[in-house]
């Protein structure tokens, strides 16, 4: 049978013809992609209902979770913080009257009452036990190390000052750098050179850095390490020449440098 073309039929390139076929490839394939996704959403859809319980009570807990730490917050914390600041303020007050009372008999006496407390009122050593965790807690640890160090139970200072922890530029410092007092107190040069040093990298001001500086010399010269201890007068000498310890500078580089 003859076969005839329409008027202004053009017959099919070789490259549209492989066109065509591309596309009804990528139309299956699509298609294909789709049940895909249907099945797999259908078994999303029932795996979520046959575990919605399970999936409840994870949600459930995690809301829990967070209301409860919210609550602990509101309701636990803040009040235990404002109750512990208030204990902390009585002790903190008789170990200021410690510090600037002259007389040495009734020193000790008021710095065992600022680390015990008296008349039903709590002393450093509860404040630090009792609301541990606060702010307050750890105020009171550095106070006690300090009143530990002034009634010369050195063991006790180390103790309370390494449970201290600061940011403030002079705070810090002086805690570390006590500790270096009780150990040196202790005859233990080469831990309190170590403390002294701590004390030095906290912090660059006026008030601590030449006083540890110096400290950190005398304990080095005590060592035997005068190097050490020419640097750290030297730079007292050179970066603290107004301070209370250039005065005596001088002398403990003569020793120093006498000794290398």
């Amino acid at each position: 049978m003859a076969t005839y073309n329409k008027r202004g039929y053009k017959p099919k390139t070789k490259a549209e013809k492989v066109v065509e076929e591309e596309i009804d490839i990528k139309d299956s394939t699509t298609a294909e992609v789709f049940a895909s996704l249907d099945e797999g959403a259908s078994k999303t859809e029932e795996w979520v209902e046959k575990n919605q319980k399970a999936i409840l009570t994870v949600i459930l807990l995690i809301l829990a979770g967070a209301l409860g730490y919210m609550a602990y917050g509101k309701f636990i914390k803040e009040p235990k913080i404002a109750e512990a600041a208030n204990e902390l303020t009585v002790a903190q007050e008789s170990f200021t009257t410690a510090l600037e009372t002259t007389n040495t008999n009734v020193k000790d006496s008021l710095y065992l009452v600022a680390l015990n407390g008296s008349q039903g009122k709590y002393g450093l050593l509860d404040v630090a036990d009792k609301y541990s965790g606060t702010p307050s807690a750890n105020l009171a640890n550095y106070y006690a190390g300090m009143s530990y160090l002034e009634i010369k139970d050195y063991k006790n200072a180390i103790s309370h000052l390494e449970k201290f922890s600061s940011s403030d530029m002079i705070l810090g410092p002086l805690a570390k750098g006590a500790i270096g007092d009780a150990f040196m107190q202790l005859d233990q040069a080469e831990q309190a050179l170590d403390y002294y040093e701590k004390a030095l990298k906290l912090n660059t001001n006026d008030f601590t850095t030449p006083r540890f500086l110096f400290k950190a010399a005398v304990a080095a010269i005590d060592l035997g390490k005068n190097d050490i201890a020419v640097t750290y007068l030297n730079r007292i000498k050179n970066e603290f020449k107004d301070s209370e310890y250039a005065s005596q500078v001088d002398l403990y580089l003569g020793r120093a440098q006498a000794g290398n």
